[in-house]
């Protein structure tokens, strides 16, 4: 028998291209799924890009639902075409990156691991949930984000002279213990907050003054200890990958009172040592009898020994 060759260069080339698949492990099912390779996530505002094989690639998980057992059409896109997750955009980094080889490795001081164990949850990565679970589980009936007075409260419930009530009030303040670091091994240092604001004082006719609500609250400082005194109030998106032991001055807070700041410093140990402010003047425009506009920028030191 006379083998025959092939003259058509191009079927070389599909031949190649299906070799490659292959090696992906795409199977001939997979040839005829309707995702393109590579998929555009917007997640909560956050664009990922990455490929299709990662979404898929723990059996059963939310991802792997959407993305093999639906079609395009059926999935939610935002104005530019990308699926769309309305979920925590900056957490889904660390979703993904599970995803790509079934690992996770955390920052050293990573305080939102409540919050991302509760994506892994939400995403039905399992075992991913199980790798990140608080020391206290919820079989114990104990709330990760208890506060003090629900703790005394809940100690009151269930009776304080009663064996069980002693035991339940122990726990739970053990936990407050491992959530405030003790006095021996808080970290000395100094954080500055940054303060923005403008109001106009109207003309000698009017009684009143009206005011500007104040954009943003900024922090400066070492990474640690922003993040050890405002946790998830504090917006790290423009500066997420920062080693702990490194400052930053590209922090700001997510909310806009100053009095807000100044507790959460004071409850872990801060007190104020410094605090400095300028102002400006200016009229809206030439004429003198329009409001006078003030702006203000206020800065206030605080320090742990």
């Amino acid at each position: 028998m006379i083998p025959v060759r092939n003259r058509d260069p191009g079927l070389r080339v599909k031949m190649s291209l299906a070799d490659m698949d292959t090696e992906r492990g795409f199977s001939g099912a997979d040839s005829e799924c309707p995702f393109s390779e590579v998929i555009e996530l917007n997640v909560g505002g956050q664009v990922y890009v990455t490929r299709h094989i990662t979404l898929v690639a723990v059996p059963d998980s939310l991802l792997w639902t959407m993305f093999s057992k639906k079609t395009p059409k059926d999935l939610a896109r935002d104005n530019k075409g990308r699926y769309f997750l309305d979920r925590d955009g900056f957490l889904f980094r660390y979703i993904l990156d599970y995803l790509r080889d079934l690992n996770l490795v955390l920052p050293d001081y990573f305080p939102e691991q409540s919050r991302l164990q509760r994506e892994a949850e939400f995403f039905q990565l399992r075992d991913l949930s199980t790798r990140i679970s608080p020391r206290v589980s919820k079989d114990n009936s104990i709330s990760d984000d208890i506060c003090q007075s629900e703790t005394e409260e809940g100690a009151l419930q269930c009776g304080i002279g009663s064996s069980s009530g002693m035991e339940t009030l122990r726990m739970m303040s053990a936990m407050s213990s491992a959530r405030s670091p003790s006095p021996e091994s808080r970290k000395s240092g100094y954080i500055t907050i940054g303060y923005r604001g403008s109001y106009s004082i109207g003309r000698d006719i009017q009684t009143d003054a009206k005011f500007r609500r104040v954009a943003r609250i900024t922090v400066c400082g070492k990474t640690s200890l922003a993040k050890e005194v405002f946790s998830d109030t504090l917006n790290e998106s423009r500066d997420p990958d920062r080693p702990p032991e490194r400052y930053t001055s590209r922090y700001y807070l997510k909310f806009n009172f100053l009095e807000q700041a100044f507790d959460k410093l004071t409850e872990v140990g801060f007190h104020m040592v410094a605090c400095s402010s300028t102002g400006t003047c200016a009229y809206t425009n030439n004429d003198p009898n329009e409001d006078t506009i003030w702006t203000s920028y206020m800065e206030y030191v605080f320090c742990r020994d």
